[in-house]
C-alpha cells in the first residue's frame, strides 16, 4: 500500500528545510522558524485529566491520564501511563516559557509544550488543511464508535489486508472487524482485546507483516513514533495517526511518512456527551464526516 501524495498545505510548511524528523521539528520551533520565539511565550495553565472507563457490554475497562498545557487559546496535550507523572510536574509547567518546556526532562511535558505551541501558531482549520468531521452527541461508547469510524475511513486498505494497530482501542478494532480487515493489536500494556486476541508489545517486530499502520499519538510520548514514520517512508506503506496526544504536531509530518491524521484536541470526546468535532488531514474522499 503506497503512502498518499499531494496532501494538504499542512504538509508543505516544512518543505525545503532538509529531512524532517521529530527532533528537527523541535529545533525549528526553538529557533523561531515556525512562529514567535518560544522564549517569549508562557503557559498560563497546566493541568491533568484522569479518567476511568467501563462501558456497558464490554468485558473490561481502562484508565487514561493526560497532561495538558494552555497557551493563549490553544491547549496542547500528551497522554501518559496513569500515575507516571511526578507530583510536581504540573507546578513546573504553569507560567514557564515554551522554550524551557521543550527541553524539560519529562517527555510528556516536551510533547505537550510542542503541541500547545503548534496549536497556537497553526490551529486546526480548513485553511491549514484540516477537514472538520462532526462527532455526534451520545454516550461515551457511542462517541467512541463514531470516532473509530472516522479514523478507520482514513485507511487505504480493504478486506484481506492487515493493519498494525499501535495503541489498542477496542472501538477501532471493532470498526476494522466490521470491514473485514485483519489487524494485529499492539500495546505496551499487553493483555488481550475484547475478543480475547493476544496483544503484542513490540510494534517494530510486527511491521513487515502489515499492509498499513494505525497508531496513537501516544507514540510521540514513548519514543516509538520516529521508527514507525521511518518505516513508512522506507516501505511506502501507509501510516495513519489518531491523535489526542500531539494533535497539532502530527499533521506537520504529512508527506514525510505520515499519510493521514485524525486530530482530536482537548476537550476529548470522553469528557462530554454533547456534539464535538474531529479534524482529518490527508483525507482524499471529500467527505467531512456526514457518514457518521
Amino acid at each position: 500500500m503506497r503512502a498518499r501524495t499531494g496532501v494538504e498545505p499542512a504538509a508543505t510548511a516544512l518543505q525545503g528545510t532538509g529531512p524532517l524528523s521529530y527532533d528537527g521539528l523541535v529545533r525549528q520551533v526553538l529557533a523561531g522558524g515556525l512562529g514567535p520565539d518560544p522564549r517569549t511565550l508562557r503557559t498560563a495553565v497546566a493541568f491533568t485529566t484522569s479518567q476511568a472507563v467501563r462501558h456497558d457490554g464490554r468485558r473490561g475497562g481502562y484508565r487514561n491520564e493526560v497532561l495538558s498545557l494552555r497557551l493563549g487559546r490553544a491547549v496542547g496535550s500528551c497522554a501518559v501511563e496513569p500515575g507516571a507523572l511526578p507530583g510536581g510536574a504540573v507546578d513546573d509547567c504553569a507560567g514557564a516559557d515554551v522554550a524551557h518546556l521543550l527541553e524539560h526532562p519529562l517527555p510528556a511535558v516536551r510533547v505537550a509544550a510542542l503541541d500547545a505551541y503548534l496549536m497556537h501558531v497553526r490551529p486546526h482549520s480548513p485553511e491549514h488543511g484540516a477537514l472538520p468531521c462532526p462527532l455526534p452527541a451520545g454516550s461515551s461508547l457511542e462517541k467512541s464508535r463514531a470516532r473509530a469510524r472516522a479514523v478507520v475511513e482514513l485507511l487505504d486498505v480493504g478486506p484481506g489486508q492487515t493493519v498494525l494497530v499501535v495503541g489498542v482501542v477496542n472501538s477501532l478494532l471493532e470498526a476494522l472487524r466490521s470491514r473485514g480487515i485483519t489487524y494485529i493489536p499492539c500495546d505496551l500494556k499487553g493483555g488481550t482485546t475484547e475478543w480475547g486476541e493476544h496483544v503484542v508489545t513490540d510494534a517494530l517486530a510486527e511491521l513487515d507483516r502489515c499492509d498499513a499502520v494505525l497508531a496513537s499519538g501516544m507514540t510521540l510520548g514513548n519514543g516509538s513514533f520516529e521508527p514507525l514514520r521511518e518505516h513508512a517512508l522506507r516501505t511506502g506503506r501507509q501510516l495513519v495517526m489518531f491523535a489526542q496526544t500531539g494533535s497539532a504536531v502530527l499533521p506537520r509530518f504529512l508527506g514525510a511518512g505520515v499519510g493521514a491524521v485524525c486530530a482530536e484536541p482537548y476537550p476529548f470526546f470522553w469528557l462530554d456527551g454533547g456534539p464535538g468535532v474531529l479534524h482529518r488531514y490527508g483525507h482524499r474522499h471529500g467527505r467531512t464526516g456526514a457518514a457518521l
